[in-house]
C-alpha cells in the first residue's frame, strides 16, 4: 500500500481510464436495456448487469496474468478451439437454424467466438517466432493463412459469416501489422473481388438475402429488408435530442427486431438523438486510441502485435454493427460490444480488454525500471 494513499497498489495500479470508460459504455446499455423492455430491469437489463460485472472482474484480473503466459498459451489454446469447433459440426447443439454451440449439459459454450481473440494470439505467436529477415517471403505468408483459414471454414460452414469474417479480418490484421507487404493485401483484394460473384451462390439463401438486400432494401421492406428499413426509420427519428428516455415508438411498438441486440444501436438513437450516438461512438474511440497506445508503448513483438491486433478487434465489432444498422454493410449478425445484449460478444470484448490491461500494465513496469 502506497503511504500517500489508503488505496492498495495493485488496485490503484489499473487503467481506471479505460475502466470507467467500459462502465460507461455497459451503464448506457443497461439503461437502453430497461426501456427497450419497456421500463423493466427484466428480461434484460439486471442479467445483462450481472454479466458485465462478472467479466468486468475477470477482466481486472487478467491484468495481474504476465503476457509470456499468454504466448506460451497462444498455440495450445489455438488447438483447443480448433477441435471443439471440429466437435460443434459433428456434435453441435442447432438453434436458430444454425448449428454453433456445444452443449456440455451445464452449460452450452460457443467455440467460434473464443476464437477471435486466439487467432490474434495465435498469428502473433507465429510472427514472433518468424526470423525477421523472412518476413517478405512465403514462409511468412501461408502457415499465417492456414491458421487462420481453417478455423474460419469451419465457422463459415455453421452457418456464421459475421463470425467468420470478424476471425479473417482480425487475422489479417496481424499479418498486416506484422509488416507483409502492401502489395500481397491489395492483390488479396483484387483476388476477393473477383471470386465473390462466383461465391455468391455458394451462400445459404438467408446470406445471399441479406447481401441483395443490403444493396436494395426498398426491393422487400416488409421482408428481408425489414430490419435495416426499420433501424433506419428509428435512427431517423432520433433527430439530434432523441425522443426522450422511455418514449422511442419503434422499439416499444415492436416495429424494430432485435432492437435489444444487433440493432440495439438504433433503440438507443431513437431515444437519445444524435447526441447520444456521438457520445457513445467517443467513448469507443477512447478505448481503441488507448489500445493503440498500448501496442505503441510494448517493446516485445509477440506483445505489441496481440495489443494492436486485439485493439482492431474491438475495432471491427463495432464498425461492422455501426455500419450493418446503417444500412451501410449487409446484416451479419455482430452485436455492438459491450452495449448488445447477451454474453457472448461481451465476453470476447473483455478478454481482449484483460489482455490489454496485462500488457499495459507489463509497459508501465518496464517504465518504472527504467
Amino acid at each position: 500500500m502506497n503511504g500517500d494513499s489508503f488505496v492498495p497498489a495493485p488496485i490503484a495500479q489499473l487503467p481506471w481510464k479505460l475502466i470507467f470508460l467500459v462502465l460507461a459504455i455497459g451503464l448506457f446499455g443497461g439503461i437502453v436495456q430497461y426501456s427497450a423492455a419497456g421500463g423493466s430491469v427484466m428480461p434484460w437489463a439486471l442479467p445483462q448487469g450481472i454479466r458485465f460485472v462478472a467479466f468486468l472482474g475477470m477482466a481486472c484480473l487478467m491484468s495481474y496474468i504476465h503476457p509470456d503466459r499468454f504466448k506460451a498459451a497462444a498455440f495450445p489454446a489455438y488447438v483447443i478451439i480448433l477441435v471443439m469447433l471440429i466437435g460443434v459440426e459433428l456434435l453441435g447443439f442447432v438453434g436458430g437454424g444454425a448449428q454453433r454451440w456445444l452443449d456440455l449439459g451445464f452449460i452450452r459454450v460457443q467455440p467460434s467466438e473464443w476464437m477471435k481473440p486466439v487467432i490474434i494470439l495465435a498469428v502473433a505467436r507465429f510472427y514472433d517466432l518468424l526470423p525477421p529477415g523472412e518476413i517478405r517471403s512465403w514462409s511468412a505468408i501461408w502457415p499465417a493463412g492456414a491458421l487462420i483459414g481453417v478455423p474460419a471454414s469451419l465457422i463459415l460452414i455453421q452457418p456464421d459469416l459475421g463470425t467468420a469474417s470478424m476471425v479473417v479480418f482480425g487475422g489479417l490484421a496481424v499479418m498486416f501489422l506484422a509488416g507483409l507487404p502492401l502489395r500481397l493485401f491489395v492483390g488479396g483484394a483484387a483476388a476477393v473481388a473477383i471470386v465473390v460473384p462466383v461465391a455468391f451462390h455458394f451462400l445459404h439463401d438467408y446470406q445471399q438475402k441479406r447481401v441483395t438486400i443490403f444493396l436494395n432494401p426498398e426491393a422487400d421492406p416488409l421482408g428481408a429488408g425489414y430490419h435495416i428499413s426499420q433501424s433506419k426509420i428509428a435512427i431517423g427519428s432520433g433527430g439530434i435530442f432523441g425522443k426522450g428516455f422511455l418514449h422511442g415508438t419503434q422499439s416499444h411498438l415492436d416495429y424494430l427486431p432485435e432492437g435489444h441486440t444487433d440493432f440495439v444501436f438504433a433503440t438507443m438513437a431513437e431515444e437519445w438523438g444524435l447526441l447520444g450516438g456521438l457520445f457513445l461512438i467517443f467513448c469507443f474511440f477512447l478505448i481503441i486510441r488507448w489500445g493503440m497506445g498500448v501496442a505503441l508503448d510494448t517493446k516485445g513483438r509477440f506483445a505489441r502485435l496481440t495489443a494492436a491486433g486485439l485493439t482492431t478487434t474491438i475495432f471491427f465489432y463495432v464498425a461492422i454493427n455501426l455500419m450493418m444498422v446503417m444500412g451501410l454493410a449487409p446484416v451479419v449478425g455482430i452485436p455492438l460490444p459491450l452495449f448488445s445484449y447477451g454474453g457472448s460478444a461481451m465476453m470476447t470484448v473483455m478478454l481482449c480488454l484483460g489482455m490489454l490491461m496485462s500488457i499495459d500494465r507489463e509497459n508501465r513496469r518496464d517504465l518504472g525500471r527504467h
